[in-house]
């Protein structure tokens, strides 16, 4: 054999090597999400066997990641366009607000039933919206538009709640909180519903393909025919729709509206989002990334109260796992560009 069929041969194989090597990371970066899911379930099962419970799977894991799951599956296309919805909290206090004050409660005479859910649906779906009409008619960047509109919005619940919490007692709306199908949490089944929805709008609809087309970038995007604009719009208010429905579980479940319900709430699903693998540079993630990322948070959260841990070390490990994520999603982002 000649020295250069060698060299070709030599190359030959490197480039293989390379290439198995590059599909062996694309292939664990993807799953990985799931696997320190996997690993962390295992984990406390061993420090704590009552974490594979069947009570505290619904009640402590799938229970308390109802509303944070809802919440992620507006975030999520907001971020993988690149863009950041920080109005989650003031949209979900006017959201829960609504709710309380028009079914029966312990502050007025109201008695609309569900049309108070149903106009707190619309109010939110329409904070959403002027989200995306704030950001791209006035060319405004999408967290200082939202960060205003998250303040008006605990601003509008200050002023007419005036500090105080308003209870809910309509039997029915309470009732999504303790009615259980296949004694499995109403709130469950309506977060799996959300779930999927979602999953059919990113998958089935040229709004989903869109989405990641603006991701991937926003000039090419417009280059391509991607109604960039409108898709902007769109996709903010379909997040102020997903906050409509985790508002009517948010005051369901605790059985009153205030203005410090939604507190944490922002935080918690942006590092969801993250955690799962959606990338905060825009162009790559998924509803099902974010769903394993929810898991993910909530689960660490359970297990370290089976553990007994104090509460203040919760906030310093969600601290961490923020930094973590955002770390994680810029590296991610970046190797995105490089390639």
């Amino acid at each position: 054999m000649s020295v250069v069929e060698t060299t070709k041969e030599i190359a030959g194989t490197e480039a293989r090597a390379s290439a198995r090597s590059s599909f062996l990371k694309k292939r664990l970066g993807r799953f990985a999400p799931l696997l320190v899911l996997g690993a962390l379930c295992l984990l406390l099962g061993l420090l704590n066997p009552s974490f594979f419970s069947l009570r505290n799977l619904i009640w402590g894991v799938a229970n308390q990641a109802a509303i944070p799951l809802i919440l992620s599956m507006g975030a999520t296309f907001i971020i993988i366009m690149g863009s950041i919805d920080l109005s989650i909290e003031g949209v979900l206090c006017v959201g829960a607000m609504i709710v309380a004050l028009l079914c029966t409660n312990d502050a007025n005479s109201h008695h609309f039933g569900w049309w108070g859910p149903l106009l707190a649906l619309l109010a939110c779906t329409a904070l959403g919206l002027l989200n995306g009409l704030v950001h791209v008619g006035l060319r405004i960047p999408s967290f200082m538009a939202t960060l205003g509109l998250w303040f008006v919005g605990l601003g509008i619940g200050t002023v007419i709640l005036g500090g105080t919490a308003v209870r809910v007692l309509d039997p029915h709306i309470r009732g999504i909180a303790f009615t259980r199908i296949l004694d499995v949490p109403m709130a469950v089944w309506i977060a799996i519903a959300a779930f999927l929805l979602a999953l059919l709008i990113e998958r089935c609809t040229r709004f989903g393909r869109y989405v990641f087309a603006i991701g991937g970038g926003e000039d090419i995007a417009k280059l391509s025919g991607v109604p960039v604009a409108r898709t902007r719009i769109l996709a903010f208010t379909l997040a102020g729709f997903f906050t409509g429905i985790a508002s009517l579980l948010a005051s369901a479940q605790l059985g009153q509206a205030n203005t410090t319900i939604a507190d944490g709430r922002l935080f918690m699903t942006i590092t969801a989002v993250v955690v799962g693998g959606t990338a905060l540079t825009g162009g790559y993630g998924s509803v099902v990334n974010s769903l394993v990322g929810t898991l993910t948070v909530v689960v660490l959260a359970n297990g370290m109260v089976l553990l007994g841990i104090s509460p203040y070390v919760h906030e310093t490990v969600q601290g961490l796992m923020i930094i973590a994520a955002v770390a994680l999603s810029v590296r991610r982002g970046a190797q995105l560009v490089i390639k």
